[in-house]
């Protein structure tokens, strides 16, 4: 009797679930079940420059951190609900290098890639901007965070 043979990139094959069950780390606005190939439905985004600025501002100011794990201190619903209770929509939007196109100004679809937990800037979250948008072919994206990053270790040597 032979033994199973190990298929080590099954799971990626026909009947494998979605990339993006397999990683629970993807946003749900880019789960790759809306489309395959060219007929992906993803987002298209702009850079916030009021939060360009404001993470300089942050920067300058000495208000940053610099080792975190960002899965443990990203801002979640909770506070980002909580914030927006006490906060303007333009006070929340500075937080978020992205805001995406076509989204209503006052909603928190609007504002994506957060860099911060809304009282400091995360170098990891500047690397998780990073990393993200290039994943997502989101250049301009990309290219907002690599600078904030180079400034942040510039200012921070």
């Amino acid at each position: 009797m032979s033994a199973p043979r190990h298929k080590p990139f099954a799971k990626f094959g026909v009947g494998a679930a979605p990339y993006n069950q397999l990683d629970k780390s993807l946003p749900p606005e880019q789960s790759l079940t809306r489309g395959v190939g060219e007929n992906a439905r993803v987002p298209a985004y702009t850079v916030n420059g009021d939060a360009v600025r404001h993470a300089k501002r942050l920067i300058d100011a000495r208000q940053y951190v610099l080792r975190s794990r960002w899965q443990d201190v990203q801002p979640r619903a909770r506070e980002q609900n909580a914030f927006l209770k006490t906060h303007s929509w333009e006070e929340y939007a500075v937080w978020h290098l992205g805001l995406t196109e076509g989204a209503d100004e006052e909603a928190k679809a609007r504002y994506a890639f957060v860099y911060g937990d809304f009282r400091r800037l995360h170098r990891m979250g500047l690397i998780a901007c990073h990393y993200r948008a290039a994943e997502w072919r989101h250049k301009e994206i990309e290219l907002a965070a690599h600078q904030l990053l180079q400034y942040l270790d510039r200012k921070s040597a």
